[in-house]
């Protein structure tokens, strides 16, 4: 028993709880309902077991389930690997050019933000996705892609077995006549017959999962495009972002600055093994990366510096004259705030009438922004979206002509 406690350790038995998300859960039961009914009409309906065709396929079927299983669980479990708490750079004249993290207590290094999900600073944070409710960063990157790259070649052979196996037992039960088109699903045509039949039910089961490897196929398959275009020019997709805003800030305020992205290394293979090593490692340590020519530690941080006061100077001050609770959906704040809600698992910040909230983007019928707590003492606020219906902006920011981050494209 003391043996068994060594191994089994309570942080390993509290990461178990990612297990308990609609994310996961659903990925799972994509992948179970797949898996099982392509072997199912694999073995009974397709290609039996004593063919030397029907056993190479029936191997292949088990090999992708366990491999994409095993991306998967590494990509959760293995997670993103997170900042050292109260870590700060070896030179103590470099922290002006970092970002401090009051959660954390420390500062955020060159690649890492902060998850609120997560509650720590992610190092490399590409996003936090719910699937895997768990972060996409530095030490599970690779796993998270290929991943992405083998639940839609595993779904595209299922999808095979699914046509083939409709195709295969419809194909003698149709009759064609003048004026209808007769299925019968009592009997197939076959010798010899299939130990169970393929009726209804399993037309209709088979049909299902047909959707769902379709449906994964396409919406994993395009997350994958997404990922590998960003690997290859050694990026993350909060990076592309910060990009496009730099290049959005310096257009704007018309400053002849030149903003260039620093861990590009100019070749896609040298970008790509940063990610992909044969160990399953990822080179670095996380904290300090390699750059190019004419670029240090520092430049992409230095440009997150800008933007964020940048941000500052452009937030508009709002006061809140409704109650909200916090609702993802509100019912009470109208059917077009219903209806446009975010798609996004950013929290929704609770309002009470007098509330102070600096926002910073908006949509048409949302805002984006911090609301102040206890006259903002210490500097902590809380993030998140909430209605536009619900706050009007302060007297002294009514003439004020700083465009929100979501409205300034559209000037």
């Amino acid at each position: 028993m003391g043996a068994l406690c060594s191994v089994i350790k309570f942080e390993n038995l509290q990461e178990l709880k990612r297990l308990c998300h609609w994310g996961p859960i659903i990925a799972l039961g994509v992948i179970a309902i797949c898996s099982t009914m392509a072997m199912i009409d694999a073995v009974l309906w397709y290609w039996p077991l004593d063919t030397t065709g029907g056993s190479v396929n029936f191997i292949m079927l088990i090999n992708w389930t366990v491999m994409i299983l095993y991306n998967y669980f590494n990509a959760m479990f293995i997670g993103p690997g997170y900042v050292p708490l109260g870590w700060k750079p070896e030179k103590s004249q470099d922290c002006m050019y970092l970002q401090y993290c009051k959660v954390c207590q420390s500062y955020k290094a060159p690649r890492s933000h902060h998850c609120r999900k997560c509650n720590r600073c992610v190092m490399k944070m590409d996003h936090h996705c719910p699937w895997i409710n768990n972060c996409c960063g530095y030490q599970n990157h690779a796993s998270f892609t290929l991943f992405l790259l083998l639940a839609p070649l595993g779904c595209i052979h299922a999808s095979f077995i699914f046509i083939m196996t409709m195709y295969t037992q419809l194909y003698n039960r149709i009759s064609f006549g003048w004026n209808s088109v007769k299925i019968d699903m009592s009997a197939a045509k076959r010798d010899p017959l299939p130990i169970i039949p393929f009726g209804l039910s399993a037309f209709a089961a088979s049909l299902f999962a047909l959707g769902l490897a379709l449906g994964t196929t396409i919406a994993v398959g395009m997350l994958f495009i997404i990922q590998m275009k960003v690997i290859l020019r050694n990026k993350t997709s909060i990076e592309s972002w910060i990009e496009d805003k730099a290049k959005d800030r310096i257009q704007y305020y018309q400053r002849g600055e030149i903003f260039v992205f620093p861990y590009d290394l100019g070749s896609k293979w040298k970008n790509f093994k940063q990610v992909f090593t044969w160990s399953g490692i990822p080179e670095g340590d996380g904290l300090d990366w390699p750059v190019k020519e004419g670029c240090h530690q520092y430049t992409l941080t230095i440009e997150q510096l800008k933007q964020k006061t940048d941000k500052r100077m452009r937030s508009v001050h709002y006061r809140a004259v409704e109650d909200y609770g916090g609702a993802c959906c509100p019912v009470t704040k109208g059917v077009k705030t219903f209806f446009t809600t975010p798609c996004t698992e950013e929290p929704r910040i609770a309002l009470r009438k007098g509330d102070l909230i600096f926002a910073t983007r908006g949509l048409k019928h949302w805002m984006y922004g911090d609301k102040v707590l206890d006259s903002d003492v210490d500097g902590m606020r809380v993030r998140g979206w909430f209605p536009r219906k619900c706050v009007e902006k302060c007297p002294h920011d009514s003439e004020m002509d700083q465009p929100l981050d979501g409205e300034k494209k559209n000037r």
